[in-house]
């Protein structure tokens, strides 16, 4: 039996799944990942390669150097046009039907809503949403890329910052909690697209007790197996699309 067709197997075999899932599970859309050859981390820019890669995604940047916080969130983190790719529009059909009760993600892009997909934990946020730092009062999308002013400001006078978890903050206590006791309650656990690097977000999947666990991840990670543990080293786009024609979903 293939890879393909045993994670069939185990989905048909689960009836509470939940998918945990990384930065390589979007750039089949086009966005880069952060660590990779090609991430962002080791893209050369005159404009920022005189800073390290974390502190332009950190508290200090936003509150020390606002204006380069900003011209680099608006350079490297507009994902306003990108589409959503296989990996997402399966994980949205699979929550259709029933088994798949939740997707815990640790990116910002907002491509499993935009897929299709209801109940999702986004544990760093997302760069789809902003807000004033003084009052709270919510923005669009749009508002910080086609901002005029270097540093965003509301009405109140305070900053708007988008809704994302930077190096240096707490991740938001309600998408924890959310993905914490879905990932417990989970009797399957599918791991997708991220190489397990980033805490205390990949700690979560010790949570997991359920019977079978499925990882599917170019590079190899290292995880706690389970009963059934199925572990596929290619692109999730690629095996979702094979096994959405064997169970005969169209995406």
């Amino acid at each position: 039996m293939g890879d393909i067709e045993r994670l069939k197997e185990l989905i048909d075999s689960s009836d509470n799944i939940v998918f945990f899932g990384g930065a390589g599970v979007s750039t089949e859309s086009g966005i880069p990942d952060f660590r990779s050859k090609d991430g962002l981390y080791n893209q050369h820019d005159v404009r920022f390669d005189m800073y390290q890669p974390e502190y332009l995604l950190s508290h200090s940047c936003l509150v020390y150097e606002p204006k380069v916080y900003y011209e680099f969130h608006r350079q490297k983190m507009d994902t306003r046009n990108i589409l959503p790719n296989n990996a997402h529009k399966y994980l949205a059909a699979l929550e259709k039907t029933g088994k798949l009760k939740a997707v815990v993600t640790q990116n910002i892009d907002g491509l499993h809503q935009k897929a299709g997909s209801e109940v999702v934990y986004e544990i760093h946020g997302s760069a789809l949403r902003n807000y004033c730092m003084n009052c709270g009062k919510e923005y669009p999308a749009d508002y910080i890329f086609e901002s005029k002013e270097p540093i965003p400001k509301c009405d109140c006078g305070g900053v708007i910052r988008p809704d994302i978890t930077l190096y240096e903050e707490g991740l938001p206590e309600d998408q924890v909690q959310g993905a914490i006791d879905a990932i417990a309650r989970a009797d399957m656990l599918i791991i997708g697209g991220t190489s397990l690097s980033v805490y205390p977000a990949a700690s979560f999947v010790n949570y997991f007790r359920g019977k079978s666990l499925v990882v599917i991840n170019e590079s190899d990670i290292s995880v706690r197996e389970a009963q059934n543990t199925l572990i596929i080293r290619q692109r999730i786009g690629k095996v979702f699309t094979e096994l959405a024609a064997l169970q005969g979903i169209e995406l």
